[in-house]
């Protein structure tokens, strides 16, 4: 533990007793103001076990039949088990956010083109969330589209406005509900057919047309920014069991139950050109039955489960640009909540497979590269330069590597390959690097 972040602590008591309580953008969590195992396994498993990662599951299916998809669901996940796992526990040890982290491995002031970049993308991801939301409502009820954007924007930026306490209430109303209706989706629906039917479903009019390699980089890529930035979760855990459990509970466990309760449903109905975007999803199927109390609590339901990403990745965002900025937490909350507001409001969550693929391209290869010098080279931390050459060098080396791999050889996961091409060219490249120097120093 820092300096710093040991003489920090003596307040940290007072601040548990606030709602609004310190959020240590700019310096480690000290380790009186970590959080329970209960509260950081609410923080991670809210985020996943949501209506979107049910969409996704529905994509999978439809696009590669279910016993294809379940594969891809599962070893998709397993792998963000290890990666975000290993990133949340370096986080655990230091107490640092992503941005703290970066600014030793790319540099005082490189830190920020990283750190700018997926909170960014984060930006983006609440802002394709918030617009999802607004759509699903608008097409279901007949209301209008922008209004209903905005009205879960505001929603979401308060519960992000809360700081990470926020996100443990969120996840402690969303998960119960998303798991007890999401039983209620798979056995009403399943109920229609039979296992073997859906266990042999072969995709969309009977025709697989997803590679194995794509089917996982849109597992990966679904949380993979938010993965790589897990140090804004995760270093407020108390211990290393602590921050790998709750990792657990999100990977593979919400994450594979929510896109389980996507792909059965879709499996099961077997609708032609089903759109999981549309009605074909857990929300639409819940309205269809016309049970004016499931109704109502379907509606809440998408709101409260929907603001449970919302918030998180909003949160990420807003602690990113704090840091960059100099800022508060909660006041950049507030301002890129409203820059989200007004993208969503242009529909852009209809890229949303576009989206899914530029996440799998440019941000593998910059959790690769913070896991080789945390866990192989281990000098970031001593680290003071302003820029560091080699860890952007490696980053395009990954990220290219990913475009060719996304348009050469779309067989194969652009997530996976650019991830590790960026962290054995991070190794060659240092080691070369360290080589080149022994020869040059005096004997």
């Amino acid at each position: 533990m820092s300096k710093h972040s040991a003489g920090s602590g003596a307040a940290a008591p007072a601040d548990a007793d606030h709602v609004l309580g310190e959020e240590y953008e700019h310096e480690p969590v000290p380790m009186a103001a970590r959080r329970s195992l209960f509260s950081m396994v609410m923080v991670w498993a809210g985020f996943p076990m949501i209506i979107t990662g049910a969409m996704t599951g529905s994509l999978l299916v439809l696009g590669m039949g279910f016993s294809r998809a379940l594969v891809a669901m599962i070893v998709g996940n397993l792998i963000m088990l290890a990666y975000v796992g290993a990133l949340g526990l370096s986080a655990t040890r230091s107490g640092m956010n992503f941005a703290l982290i970066a600014s030793r491995v790319f540099g005082t002031k490189g830190y920020a083109l990283a750190s700018d970049l997926l909170s960014t993308l984060l930006l983006g991801w609440f802002a394709v969330q918030t617009g999802i939301t607004g759509a699903l409502v608008a097409s279901t009820y007949g209301l209008n589209y922008v209004a209903m954007t905005i009205v879960a924007g505001l929603l979401y930026i308060g519960i992000t406005f809360v700081g990470v306490r926020g996100l443990h209430l969120i996840g402690l109303v969303s998960v119960p509900l998303f798991f007890v209706l999401g039983l209620f989706v798979v056995v009403h629906s399943a109920g229609t057919t039979s296992f073997d039917a859906i266990w042999n479903y072969a995709g969309n009019n009977g025709v697989a047309t997803m590679s194995m390699g794509v089917g996982l980089t849109v597992v990966i890529a679904l949380f993979i920014d938010a993965g790589t930035v897990t140090a804004d979760f995760n270093r407020w855990s108390k211990t290393g069991t602590h921050s790998l459990i709750a990792t657990f509970s999100a990977f593979p466990v919400s994450n594979l139950v929510a896109m389980l309760v996507g792909g059965i449903m879709t499996a099961a109905l077997a609708v032609p050109n089903a759109n999981p975007f549309g009605a074909d999803n857990m929300f639409g199927y819940m309205n269809k039955l016309q049970i004016g109390w499931l109704g109502v609590l379907a509606f809440l339901f998408l709101y409260i489960n929907l603001g449970s990403v919302c918030s998180h990745c909003l949160y990420n965002a807003a602690t990113g640009w704090s840091r960059i900025l100099r800022s508060k937490m909660r006041l950049m909350a507030v301002i890129l909540g409203l820059v989200g507001i007004a993208i969503a409001a242009g529909n852009v969550w209809a890229f949303f497979i576009q989206w899914l693929s530029l996440l799998g391209i440019i941000v593998p290869p910059i959790g690769m590269i913070l896991l080789v010098e945390a866990y192989v080279l281990k000098h970031g931390s001593t680290t003071q330069k302003e820029w560091r050459t080699l860890p952007f060098v490696s980053w395009a080396i990954g990220a290219a590597v990913g475009f060719i791999v996304e348009f050469q050889a779309p067989q194969l996961s652009t997530a996976i390959s650019a991830g590790l091409v960026a962290a054995i060219a991070h190794l060659v490249l240092t080691y070369s690097a360290a080589g080149r120097a022994a020869d040059r120093a005096p004997a």
